[in-house]
């Protein structure tokens, strides 16, 4: 009887192992596909606009006329728990506001699958920046043009955020400047981990969008309260590039960014 029973579990098991890969097959889960993912640039739920004021907690008035981040080391997570790791040759953007087509990341050769969490870099890791100047590829190039660099010894900047600000002690538009990167001990290099709401399926006939806010007010208003008017240095401008707040600015930007929505289209 017991025998009788074990081998009707060994069959009922290769028979839902059969009608599994039958299922998969029929969806399409095999071969590689592409994912798209987009950016879109926020402040406190609002659009990005020239002309825009907003108000941080501070009760800082700011206008924005930079916003510029690096994405980079993009890992993309199953519903299983298995992970798919972009090339890092192929893993480094500089998504700026004012350039439309930065905001959309195209990813290919992506294993096909039901992919449910997305991991990436703000910055560059220090690894790839300990590759030297030779070894960055065109991603120097390119940072250089959008003025992603301090300058090759000094690496890169991570995240340029900048406008100009009033507030109840300054009561002139007055320039601020927030760049991070790596400044003395602090590498400044941090990673986001954001879940989908809904699975992205990746077919040879399915490219989804994975469609990620960003909000920008989270860089100096997030957790830890950054100061413009604080950083107003003899009143020639809020410039943060150094010092003991670029680690609390690191910091905010792990919740800067959600998942809106996803595009199996």
């Amino acid at each position: 009887m017991i025998l009788k029973h074990i081998k009707f579990a060994v069959v009922a098991c290769a028979s839902l192992f059969i009608f599994s890969c039958s299922k998969d097959d029929a969806e399409g889960i095999t071969g590689q596909g592409n994912l798209k993912v987009e950016f879109d640039n926020i402040y406190g739920g609002a659009d990005i606009l020239p002309t825009a004021t907003y108000t941080n907690s501070n009760g800082e008035v700011i206008k924005i006329t930079r916003a510029q981040y690096i994405v980079s080391n993009i890992v993309l997570i199953r519903e299983d728990g298995s992970t798919y790791t972009v090339p890092k040759s192929q893993s480094y953007f500089i998504i700026n506001e004012l350039t439309a087509s930065s905001l959309l990341l195209n990813l290919p050769n992506i294993p096909a699958g039901n992919y449910n969490k997305i991991k990436f870099g703000i910055g560059v890791d220090q690894e790839q920046f300990n590759l030297g100047a030779t070894g960055q590829g065109d991603f120097l190039a390119q940072a250089q043009n959008e003025g992603m660099m301090w300058s090759w010894s000094a690496g890169y900047k991570f995240v340029a955020f900048e406008g100009k600000f009033t507030s109840s002690t300054v009561t002139s538009e007055t320039t601020f400047m927030v760049h991070t990167g790596k400044t003395g001990t602090d590498y400044n290099y941090t990673e986001v981990t954001l879940n989908f709401p809904d699975l992205a399926k990746v077919r040879t006939t399915i490219t989804p969008q994975v469609h990620i806010m960003a909000d920008l007010k989270h860089i100096l208003d997030g957790t830890n309260k950054v100061s413009l008017t604080e950083s107003n240095a003899m009143g020639m401008g809020a410039m943060i590039m150094s010092g003991t707040k670029l680690p609390l600015i690191t910091g905010n930007l792990v919740n800067m960014f959600s998942v809106h929505h996803v595009h199996n289209d």
